[in-house]
């Protein structure tokens, strides 16, 4: 399954801070239909994420009845992205 949105940068300040994309609702219902042949526990999805030039592996986290995409510091780095920042996401999910 390929998806492609756009989305705003937010930080998450909790124990682990880090920051994330939040997939539309519309992406996420697509991703929660196939949930249950792809996640390895607690809701958690394997993809391969790419945004610019800049692609990596990553696992979409549910969050409020959708899901978000963690950011890597070296994704954020390489793309010049910033807190705020308005970013297209392409998305892979790996089955």
């Amino acid at each position: 399954m390929e998806l492609a949105f756009s989305g705003e940068v937010w930080f998450w300040r909790g124990p682990a801070p880090y920051h994330f994309v939040t997939v539309p609702d519309e992406q996420s219902a697509a991703i929660e239909a196939a949930s249950a042949s792809v996640t390895y526990g607690w809701g958690m999805i394997p993809v391969t994420v790419r945004i610019g030039d800049t692609g990596w592996r990553t696992s979409l986290w549910p969050k409020d009845g959708r899901y978000v995409v963690p950011l890597r510091v070296a994704a954020r780095r390489a793309e010049g992205i910033e807190l705020g920042d308005r970013v297209d996401v392409r998305l892979t999910v790996d089955v």
